[in-house]
C-alpha cells in the first residue's frame, strides 16, 4: 500500500524551464519525488493518465487579499486594511482570512494552489502577509506556508486618500514617507533596548508593531511595497536603502522608467494586475508591455490579481495577455510559478515541479497560456483538491 499518485503521459513544464513531451510527475508523502521523461512509477500508486495534456506546478499569486476581501459578502468581508491608525505594523493577515471565502474554489479552477495574503494599501505601513494554500485544509491554519512573511507598506494615492480626508497626517507624499521613516527609527531604537534588556536579563514590555518592524529591519521579513508611480518607486529605493530593507515592490505601473536600477539593485517586481482599467492617476500609464520591458531589463518578475481587482482565477489570463504584449513564454510561466515562489520567499516549498518541493500540480486540457484550456485537476500536496468533470460546471473533492 501506498500514499503516491503519479501524473503520467502528458507534457509536463517544470517551471523551471524544462519540459517533458510524455512526461510524469511522481509525488509521494506530499513532496514531488520524481519528475521526467522516464520516471518509475512503484506498485499500489494512484495513476492519473495526463495524455493529451498540459501538467505544471500549481500557480502563485504572490499580491492577493483573498480571503479578506471576500467575494460576495458586501462591508461585512471588507477586513483587509486597518485604518484606524497609519501604523498597523501588528496586525497580521491571516487573521482576517476567510477559509469559505467562494474565490478560493475560483484560484483552484484558475490552476492557483498558492498566494501570499497582504493587508491592504491604506495605510503607510499596513501589516503582515501570510503564505497559504487555496485548499486543503479543515482552516486556515492547516494550509499556511509561512505565518508571516513580509511588512506591507503604501505610497501614493491610496494612504494620501485615506488619510486627506480626515485632514491628519499624512496627507501627502511626504507626510507618508515620514511616517514610515519614523516607526521604522523607533523601531530600530525599540529593538536596541529589547536586546540590552534582554542581556541584562530585565523587565521589557513587547510592542508587536515595533517586533514586526524589527523583524523587517534584521530581513526577517521583506518590505512589500506598494508603488504605481516613478517617483514613489524612487522614495521606496531611497527609504530602502537608508535601513536595508529587503525590498519587493508590488504593482510598478512604472517601475519601467526605473527598470535600470532596480535590475542593478534586484528589486523585484510583482507587477500588475493587468486586467485592470486605469482607474486613478497614478495607473494613467498602466500598459502589460511595460512587464515586457522590465524583463528584457534583467528585473526579475512575477503577476498579481491583486483579487478582488481582478478575479484570482484569472491569473493565467493575464499571462496570456502580457505574452501578446510581448513577455517571453518561459517568463511569463515563471512569473506564475518559480519566480513568484521566488520573489514571495516560499521557493523551498511551491513554485516548480522538482524532488522536495510540495506536490502541488495541476492538469490543464492544453496550454494553460491559451485561453481555450481549462484546469481538469488540481493536487496540494498530492491529494486532489478539485476535479472538473467532463463538460459544463466542475465539482470539488475534499
Amino acid at each position: 500500500m501506498t500514499d503516491a499518485v503519479a501524473i503520467v503521459g502528458g507534457r509536463v513544464l517544470t517551471g523551471l524551464g524544462d519540459e517533458f513531451e510524455g512526461g510524469a510527475v511522481l509525488v509521494s508523502e506530499g513532496r514531488i519525488e520524481a519528475v521526467g521523461a522516464h520516471v518509475d512509477i512503484p506498485e499500489g500508486a494512484r495513476v492519473i493518465d495526463a495524455a493529451g495534456c498540459w501538467v505544471l506546478p500549481g500557480l502563485i499569486d504572490p499580491h492577493s487579499h483573498i480571503g479578506a476581501h471576500e467575494e460576495a459578502n458586501g462591508p461585512a468581508g471588507f477586513d483587509g486594511s486597518e485604518v484606524s491608525s497609519p501604523v498597523t505594523a501588528g496586525v497580521r493577515a491571516i487573521d482576517a482570512i476567510n477559509i469559505e471565502d467562494l474565490a478560493f474554489r475560483d484560484a483552484l479552477a484558475g490552476g492557483i494552489t498558492s498566494v501570499v495574503v497582504k493587508p491592504g494599501s491604506g495605510n503607510p505601513i499596513g501589516g503582515q502577509s501570510v503564505a497559504i494554500k487555496t485548499g486543503g485544509g479543515r482552516s486556515v491554519d492547516e494550509q499556511v506556508i509561512v505565518p508571516s512573511l513580509g511588512m506591507k507598506s503604501a505610497l501614493g494615492e491610496n494612504p494620501k486618500q485615506a488619510y486627506g480626508e480626515r485632514k491628519q497626517l499624512p496627507s501627502t507624499r511626504l507626510g507618508i514617507a515620514l511616517v514610515i521613516r519614523q516607526a521604522l527609527f523607533d523601531a530600530r531604537d525599540y529593538a536596541e533596548r529589547r536586546d540590552r534588556a534582554r542581556e541584562e536579563g530585565a523587565p521589557f514590555a513587547v510592542d508587536l508593531g515595533k517586533e514586526a518592524l524589527a523583524a523587517a529591519l534584521d530581513g526577517t521579513l521583506s518590505w512589500e511595497q506598494h508603488a504605481h508611480r516613478h517617483d514613489d518607486i524612487a522614495t521606496a529605493l531611497r527609504i530602502a536603502e537608508e535601513f536595508d530593507l529587503r525590498l519587493v515592490l508590488n504593482h510598478g505601473t512604472e517601475a519601467h522608467k526605473l527598470a535600470a536600477v532596480l535590475a542593478e539593485r534586484d528589486v523585484p517586481v510583482i507587477y500588475g494586475p493587468i486586467l485592470s482599467s486605469r482607474s486613478k492617476v497614478e495607473v494613467r500609464e498602466a500598459d502589460p508591455a511595460n512587464l515586457a520591458r522590465l524583463a528584457a531589463a534583467g528585473v526579475r518578475v512575477a503577476l498579481t490579481t491583486d483579487h478582488p481587482v481582478v478575479p484570482i482565477g484569472l491569473l493565467a489570463l493575464q499571462a496570456s495577455v502580457a505574452v501578446r504584449a510581448g513577455l517571453p513564454r518561459d517568463t511569463a510561466i515563471a512569473a506564475m510559478t518559480s519566480a513568484a515562489a521566488s520573489i514571495a520567499g516560499i521557493d523551498d516549498r511551491v513554485g516548480a515541479l522538482e524532488p522536495g518541493r510540495d506536490g502541488d500540480v495541476v492538469v490543464w486540457t492544453g496550454d494553460p497560456l491559451d485561453v481555450a484550456s481549462t484546469v481538469r485537476e488540481v493536487l496540494i500536496e498530492g491529494r486532489t483538491v478539485y476535479a472538473a468533470p467532463t463538460g459544463a460546471g466542475h465539482e470539488e473533492t475534499a
